[in-house]
């Protein structure tokens, strides 16, 4: 045997001699401990299961509103109350240890590993919090949106991606707190996300405009929208596209990034429409039946149940009295805004007929002179008979 191997043999032995001294000095710290304090420890004990059972009071009193509040559109309240009902059996328990560990007066190796598990339990109860309490503010911004199966594989996959990044975060922490080096463990993986996002940007774009769609509602399934120069119906919102009818029938699909690049107008959130109607009067149309044209047209729409904006004279046309009829539909049926104005024009062209206001068509009149300039004219005039 070689003088290193002796060395190395004398050194482990010597170690070996050490720790089993260490541990009996513990072994022997701990006897001591808990035959001079067994009264304070079982104070301690009683007293932590009575805060143990007032934290399960709670949390318990908790969960039965939170099953109250299921259906409703979970208020701030109701949202707190959830992510601490929350809370786990086991970080109630190292709580309540925790709270009355020093007044027993523990060795410090109780101690120790006492805060130990205590910081463990502590960060993944915090990350659990932290995850009911976003998964809840989501749940809270889209409740009312609607959006079926593209919402349940959102919440899906945003689970998954905070879930992921808190119990990170909080797996960092506990290690950190062992004492072990996270910088590679950090930088690791920092670079890795920056590579898997490079890798897969337009996913990821296609992603983060779908959870656009979703939160910021510019438009819902069954809404009818336009586009550049595509009027179409929403059939369906997707996590990469999204696809709509056209209104000639024709199938679109179309990229969510590219579609909110797009000035988007939603047909179908329009609340009140505003209707313009020309109508047109024959040159021969006396000045007093004119001037009433206003209020009669004014008559015609509130008769229909549309809501009057103003009428009045436009211009002299070609071969026209020009007036304008601006009115207001409600409602965000179209189907009934289109009949509101069919019926405005069918009671103008009666009351018209009625008042004997005659509407105006394109017309032109052709004057003939001789040669010396006289006038002639293409009919027969009654002195000339």
């Amino acid at each position: 045997m070689s003088v290193s191997d002796s060395s190395n043999s004398a050194s482990d032995y010597a170690d070996l001699v050490r720790q089993s001294a260490e541990l009996k000095e513990a072994v022997a710290d701990g006897l001591h401990w808990l035959s001079n304090h067994a009264l304070q420890i079982l104070v301690a004990a009683a007293v932590a299961m009575m805060l143990y059972a007032v934290m399960s009071l709670i949390k318990r009193v908790l969960s039965r509103q939170r099953r109250t509040d299921l259906d409703d559109n979970l208020p701030l309240w109701a949202l707190i109350s959830r992510t601490v009902a929350r809370t786990t059996h086991l970080f109630m328990a190292i709580t309540a240890v925790r709270l009355v560990v020093g007044y027993t007066h523990p060795p410090e190796l109780v101690l120790q590993t006492v805060r130990f598990f205590f910081t463990i339990a502590a960060v993944l109860q915090v990350a659990i919090w932290a995850r009911e309490f976003i998964l809840g503010l989501i749940e809270r911004k889209t409740g009312e949106s609607g959006h079926g199966e593209t919402l349940a594989n959102a919440m899906g996959l945003i689970r998954v991606l905070v879930t992921f990044a808190l119990f990170a975060i909080a797996t960092i922490m506990v290690l950190d707190n062992l004492g072990v080096n996270v910088t590679g463990l950090v930088a690791g993986l920092g670079i890795g996300g920056i590579a898997i996002g490079l890798a897969a940007q337009g996913i990821f774009s296609d992603l983060f405009a779908a959870l656009s769609i979703i939160f910021d509602r510019p438009f819902r399934q069954g809404d009818t929208v336009q586009y550049d120069a595509t009027t179409a119906t929403v059939e369906r919102i997707g996590l990469k596209s999204t696809r709509l009818r056209s209104v000639g029938g024709e199938a679109k699909v179309i990229s969510n990034a590219n579609l909110l690049q797009k000035e988007i107008t939603n047909l179908a959130d329009i609340e009140v429409r505003r209707f313009a109607m020309p109508v047109s009067l024959i040159y021969q149309t006396p000045p007093e039946k004119a001037l009433r044209v206003p209020d009669i047209l004014k008559q015609v729409v509130e008769g229909a149940g549309a809501e009057f904006q103003r009428a009045g004279f436009s211009g002299f046309g070609p071969s026209s009295l020009d007036f304008e009829l601006f009115f207001f539909v409600h409602g965000s049926d179209i189907d009934h805004a289109v009949a509101v104005r069919h019926a405005i024009g069918m009671a103008i062209l009666t009351r018209f007929a009625k008042e004997e206001l005659e509407f105006a068509y394109p017309t032109q009149t052709t004057f003939t002179a001789a040669p010396d300039g006289t006038m002639i004219y293409p009919f027969a005039r009654q002195q000339d008979a």
